[in-house]
């Protein structure tokens, strides 16, 4: 059986997201009459391409724990995301097109799913399960934006896109507060994962374990790295020249790492008697991070293309999905919503309508007739768009995806109708679903590195701790980022009064708050003097004690990418108390007076309403 999946799906196609050009479908039913509602764990791998796993072909990677999920379940054969992080994400959490709940980025406040969408976990949670989340959100930072905000009772992680440590990581804890916990952060995530699995055995739960890997940068304990360090790498790109080998073998000892915790998941459940009890899912947020092996599709991560969107997707329910039964039919990270809602017998919430389909019949008997359907991708203002067998690439050419799964030859000229029928899909979808370019609040269109224009709310007594990291602040004059991606980036280049860094904020509740700032500081410079301000409330401190920790040398297996931040220790420096009305307004940090050569680099600003 695996000749025959790996051969079909490397013919499969690719976008991101599904519209249903589809008359009726048959209706789920919920749970079998007589078993009780579902507890769902859902895994999700970060930058792992569809063929970084041993059921796609890949025979240089042992995953024993993740292909079992396969081999007790349910495969989509044909299974399309986003082609990045973030509005993957945004379509799983809401069963919609990502271009309709506002990501159109993911940084800078970009990523964030707008405020009157509601949630897969919304949706589980108004049905008594208690939820978490654990690892890597990358749907907004700043509450009601948080994960405990959308649904989630419990949330251990880090709310940004990248992360740029992997040891001993700075993580958020369920009130906001940023800790550090000894190990590898996936290992550290899982813990906190398993920890929500024991404590909540006797009731429902969803527990949503984002991992962190293999996005990099590319660090992997000394243990996983030590089997990849000389091994050969058989499988290649279909651009070899392109092809970073160490990256490869890091890639995969990252993806082996991630196995052991998929199984000390498992053997959680198990352990607590909960494998029959639990629907378990685990996919990909989008194409691989890298040029490796990945079945001969074209395009990668960032790419609209097969390979950049195309992911496994395994779904076990022992005793009511069948085993090592395969799905051939397209579908999509939207379906998961409907679906998963569907198998556990509660209802979504919200007004929106999804673009997502309920699966479960298909699941429970993946030979049920189904009609055909189109699965739209977008990123950048480029749109593709897939039917069962064939797709329509974002300049317009047509490929045959059952003969030509490489997208090697464009069929336009033999199959006019069907290059017809797909660019009148295509404009129609785009005219409804694509939102206008977005200004910034300087007027210019939103770009890379470009704040979005919706203000980072500020004050919520249920929620008082507002974390305002570099990645959405502006540097004005000659501050600048220490990389050019700004996730996990910090401002650098303080060095004069004309210097600013500004942040767009809505406060939501007038009133005290305690402002701290995450700094370094050469020890010679120590002692400048900085002003925070609002409108015309202000709050002014020094810069002390110098406090110039070295960059960590040692977490990296291979030297990371040139655009992500190498990271330090910071040290808080607490400011004081500022009094903040209520209103829309920039918060700008500046200097008034500078002793040295520079006044500091500056991590983030934490603000705490003071109930």
């Amino acid at each position: 059986m695996l000749s025959r999946i790996f051969a079909s799906t490397t013919l499969c196609a690719l976008p991101v997201f599904l519209m249903m050009l589809v008359p009726e479908l048959p209706a789920g039913e919920g749970p079998p009459a007589g078993v009780s509602r579902p507890n769902v764990v859902v895994l999700l791998a970060d930058d792992a391409g569809w063929g970084d796993y041993p059921t796609s072909g890949n025979c240089g990677v042992s995953l024993p724990h993740i292909t079992s999920i396969a081999q007790q379940g349910v495969s989509l054969e044909h299974f399309y995301v986003c082609p990045l992080c973030s509005p993957t994400r945004a379509e799983f959490l809401t069963g919609r097109y990502h271009p309709r709940t506002g990501v159109t980025g993911v940084s800078t406040g970009r990523e964030r799913l707008n405020l009157d969408e509601r949630t897969i976990a919304d949706a589980f949670h108004a049905a008594g399960y208690v939820t978490g989340a654990f690892g890597k959100w990358h749907n907004g930072s700043q509450w009601p934006y948080h994960p405990r905000a959308r649904g989630f009772d419990r949330y251990f992680g880090h709310t940004a896109g990248h992360w740029g440590e992997y040891f001993n990581a700075p993580l958020e804890n369920d009130h906001g507060e940023i800790v550090r916990r000894p190990g590898y952060i996936v290992d550290v995530c899982t813990d906190e994962a398993i920890r929500f699995i024991a404590e909540n055995r006797s009731r429902p739960f969803f527990c949503f374990i984002p991992f962190t890997t293999p996005h990099s940068p590319w660090a992997v304990p000394e243990e996983d790295w030590k089997r990849f360090r000389n091994k050969p790498i058989t499988q290649r790109s279909t651009l070899p020249d392109e092809e970073d080998v160490d990256v490869t073998r890091c890639v995969l000892a990252m993806m082996e790492n991630q196995d052991a915790n998929v199984g000390r998941v498992l053997a959680e459940l198990e352990k607590w008697q909960l494998t029959d009890k639990t629907i378990v899912v685990y996919f990909s947020d989008n194409g691989p991070n890298s040029w490796r092996w990945n079945g001969g599709m074209k395009g990668r991560k960032g790419s609209i293309d097969e390979g950049g969107v195309r992911s496994v997707c395994y779904l076990r329910w022992p005793g009511v999905l069948p085993a090592g039964r395969t799905v051939t039919p397209i579908a999509a990270v939207i379906d998961l919503l409907p679906t998963l809602t569907s198998l556990a017998g509660i209802q979504p919430v919200g007004e929106k309508p999804l673009d997502g389909v309920d699966l479960s019949p298909l699941l429970k008997a993946p030979d049920t007739p189904w009609p055909d359907r189109l699965i739209f991708s977008s990123w950048g203002g480029k749109v593709s768009v897939r039917s069962q067998t064939h797709r329509l690439d974002h300049d317009g050419n047509l490929f045959d995806m059952q003969s030509d799964p490489g997208q090697l030859t464009p069929v336009n000229d033999q199959a006019p109708e069907v290059t017809a029928r797909l660019k009148k899909a295509v404009e129609e979808w785009s005219a409804a679903t694509l939102p206008q370019p977005q200004p910034t609040n300087s007027g210019q269109r939103a770009g890379k590195g470009v704040p979005d224009s919706r203000p980072i709310p500020v004050g919520y007594p249920e929620f008082p701790v507002t974390i305002l990291p570099a990645r959405d602040g502006e540097p004005r004059g000659t501050i600048k980022r220490s990389s050019s991606a700004p996730n996990c980036s910090y401002f650098v280049n303080w060095t004069s009064l004309d210097d600013k860094m500004v942040w767009r904020v809505d406060v939501k509740t007038s009133g005290r708050y305690a402002a701290s700032i995450d700094y370094t500081c050469p020890v010679a410079d120590a002692g400048a003097t900085i002003e925070l301000s609002l409108g015309e409330n202000r709050l002014t401190g020094k810069v002390e004690p110098g406090w110039d920790p070295p960059l960590y040398t040692n977490q990296d297996t291979l030297p990371r990418p040139p655009a992500e931040s190498q990271m330090k220790e910071f040290r808080t420096l607490n400011l004081g108390e500022i009094q903040l009305e209520a209103g829309q307004g920039p918060l700008v940090l500046r200097a008034l007076h500078i002793p040295g050569q520079s006044v500091m680099d500056v991590r983030r600003i934490t603000l705490v309403l003071i109930q």
